[in-house]
């Protein structure tokens, strides 16, 4: 048996890393335009393979993502694409290309890289956290929609998707920063990934469509993506999914809202990843007309150098601790720091004080973004808390006005 090598996969064989992407997903796209699209996408992309000799035993590949964090942005590999061929199995595969990944992150600057998890029980083991969570809404839209508050009264207009990077790109970079855990997009991924005329997921949605808030001599104050749905037999009425919901205000949420529940032909509106403080889930007089119907983990942040992640996001109080952070995986980050934060500084240096709390890094990568509470953790037994109210005093730091969240799946 030889020993694995991770390298990087060259062009040449990229194709061959896709088929096995294709074989251990049970895909294989017939349209020529997807494989393309899946291809090119890949070449953008950092690329690690495990080779057993000259096979192709297993391939990930990461997107150079720009992240928002507290206070402002990190470059953030994506990792996607992860594939182990079924002959090498429990061989140290996916071991080896993540610790690839990790090894060189430390040696590019990047203290964090972020995933979306096909599989929750795998990354947990590598140090990955969810930090940001979505909630699955579904409206009934069989009658008007029931608001606490009042709808901006601006004029919405439509907006054609061959002009949305232009319309809605500025926009989303204007406000990605409100919230943690959103990725940068140029005009590729809005144009890949946001508007393809077929939705790759479900292919019996109809094409995207996009309502803007405000008139086309105004500032845009807001915008929905979404597609349609028939259903076969005419007496039913149709869905409306929503892709992605941004405006200004809850007033401007409001109209939106109201536009997408009023849309001629359908009964029902889903929204599938909602941010868990979405103000939708509060504003609505009516909450068995809009429900909450699943919350799930959305993206899964590791911090690969954890002194550079806290000291690039900024903190909300005062706090001084002493954390003895666990890290099987990268030995650097394990040991006791003594963290001093305020509103305008942050350091994280070794110590040997006793600790505050102890906890593991995939913990404190869950509490990164603010989007977890160090407090629930003590009360599930994840974290041990030494000195009574050091886990409040970290959370009141730690603490963001909004929830961090993101729709971007990738």
């Amino acid at each position: 048996m030889s020993e694995l090598e991770f390298r990087d996969v060259p062009e040449s064989d990229v194709d061959r890393a896709l088929e096995l992407w294709w074989l251990v997903f049970h895909d294989r796209p017939d349209e020529k335009e997807k494989r393309a699209y899946h291809r090119a996408m890949v070449l953008r992309c950092d690329r690690v393979g495990a080779y057993d000799g000259e096979a192709l035993a297993g391939f990930l590949v990461a997107h150079r993502f720009t992240l928002s964090v507290p206070g402002g942005e990190l470059p953030c590999p994506g990792l996607t694409f992860v594939s182990v061929a079924p002959t090498h199995r429990r061989r140290g595969v996916l071991s080896g290309m993540i610790a690839e990944v990790f090894r060189r992150c430390a040696g590019h600057g990047r203290p964090i890289v972020a995933l979306w998890a096909s599989e929750a029980a795998i990354y947990g083991r590598f140090g990955f956290g969810a930090a940001t969570y979505g909630t699955s809404v579904e409206i009934d839209s069989t009658r008007p929609l029931a608001l606490r508050i009042e709808a901006d009264r601006r004029p919405l207009r439509l907006i054609d998707p061959g002009d949305a990077p232009d319309e809605l790109g500025p926009y989303y970079e204007a406000t990605r920063t409100r919230r943690a855990g959103r990725i940068a997009r140029d005009t590729r991924r809005w144009r890949g990934e946001w508007l393809p005329e077929t939705d790759e997921d479900d292919e019996e949605l109809g094409p995207p469509r996009i309502v803007g808030l405000g008139a086309a001599d105004e500032p845009l104050a807001g915008y929905a993506l979404y597609r349609t749905r028939r259903e076969d037999d005419p007496a039913k009425p149709g869905t409306v999914q929503v892709a992605e919901l941004e405006a200004d205000t809850p007033a401007g949420e409001a109209a939106l809202w109201n536009y997408l529940a009023g849309i001629d032909l359908t009964g029902t509106v889903r929204a599938w990843g909602l941010a868990p403080d979405d103000p939708l889930l509060l504003f609505a007089a009516d909450r068995d007309q809009v429900k909450a119907v699943a919350e799930f983990p959305a993206l899964w942040i590791r911090l690969v150098d954890v002194g550079a992640a806290l000291t690039a996001r900024s903190w909300a109080a005062e706090a001084a601790l002493v954390l003895e952070v666990r890290d099987d995986r990268i030995p650097a980050n394990a040991g006791r720091f003594r963290l001093a934060v305020s509103p305008h500084a942050c350091t994280y240096e070794p110590t040997q004080a006793p600790a505050d709390l102890t906890l593991d890094v995939r913990d404190l990568a869950a509490c990164y973004l603010g989007g977890t509470e160090v407090r629930r953790l003590v009360l599930a037994g994840l974290v041990t808390e030494h000195t009574p109210g050091a886990a409040a005093a970290l959370d009141a730091a730690l603490r963001t006005t909004e929830l961090p969240h993101t729709v971007d799946e990738f």
